[in-house]
């Protein structure tokens, strides 16, 4: 890997890895709905005028169909569950069972009837990637909030099923055209939500607050994401899918350095777990190469806007 390779793979694992920790701190003060607004508004605002420069908006004004079911199932409704379960479980946790993501990439494979051959490895992953969140969630959660949890899976489920809509119905979509119309189609519809349902501030959010949704807007969505078409571009989309496995480590270390959250020897093992479970399903088996199919669905970096 280059040196530019390097940097951006690890600023994008920074900024891929902080969203939890301040979407904690923007939820306390800042209902879900108009979280969302203004986090896909300052996305939209920052991307729309760069993807325009680009001549992208056209080509990607043209799949609009695609584009709002992808809106739909990656942000719209991701967005708002990862918000409401980070009001009762701790961001760490949360960024690990997002991470989650690959192995809910393997149903979202079966339901579009993708025939992938799973390797011994590809089972194991799934094995190992169960028993990490097992981990997390009996022991180290404690079915605390099992509601929350079950957000979360929604989430995942959300965030694979994205790429795999970019994969069938937009494989030549222009990536920061792409995000950026995602996140300006979001806004339009939590616009009128937080209007009609009250979810303004009942007083005007602290400077913390604040910090953490401009954060996430410019750097979490807009610049991640530019980043990420950076890093495609120099090292590859097989290599730049890597970087999903930084994130949830990024989450555990500001979470508890930020936050002061606890980090428990179940803590490393789920993850370790998860980790570990999430590259052995992500690895193609000997007779999908060969036979030129499908391979096990990839983790959400590419063409997802992660959390």
């Amino acid at each position: 890997m280059t040196r530019r390779g390097l940097l951006l793979f690890v600023t994008l694992g920074i900024a891929w890895g902080i969203p939890y920790a301040l979407i904690k701190i923007a939820v306390a003060e800042v209902s879900p709905a108009m979280l969302i607004l203004a986090r896909t508004a300052i996305g939209a605002v920052v991307l729309l005028p760069l993807a325009a420069a680009r001549g992208e908006l056209p080509r990607i004004l043209a799949l609009w169909r695609p584009l709002l079911v992808y809106t739909v199932v990656e942000i719209v409704v991701p967005w708002y569950f990862l918000n409401t379960a980070e009001q009762h479980l701790p961001s760490s946790t949360t960024g690990l069972l997002v991470a989650t993501v690959p192995l809910a990439g393997v149903l979202v494979g079966v339901l579009l009837g993708r025939r992938a051959h799973l390797s011994w490895a590809n089972w194991l992953g799934i094995a190992l990637g169960m028993a990490g969140v097992a981990a997390i969630v009996g022991l180290d959660v404690a079915g605390t909030d099992l509601g929350s949890v079950a957000r979360l899976a929604v989430v995942a489920f959300g965030y694979a099923l994205g790429p795999a809509i970019i994969a069938r119905w937009m494989p030549t979509a222009p990536g920061i055209g792409l995000a950026g119309a995602s996140l300006a189609l979001a806004a339009i519809v939590y616009a009128p939500i937080v209007g009609l349902t009250g979810a303004w501030p009942a007083k005007w959010p602290s400077g913390g607050a604040i910090a953490s949704i401009v954060t996430l807007g410019v750097v979490c969505s807009a610049a991640a994401f530019t980043l990420m078409v950076w890093l495609v571009a120099e090292i590859g989309p097989m290599r730049a899918t890597a970087v999903t496995y930084v994130n949830p480590a990024v989450a555990v270390v500001v979470g508890a350095t930020l936050l002061g959250e606890r980090v428990t020897a179940w803590t490393v093992v789920g993850f370790a777990l998860v980790i570990g479970g999430s590259f052995l399903v992500t690895r193609p088996s000997r007779r999908t190469v060969a036979a030129g199919e499908p391979e096990p669905a990839r983790p959400a970096a590419e063409g997802a806007l992660a959390a």
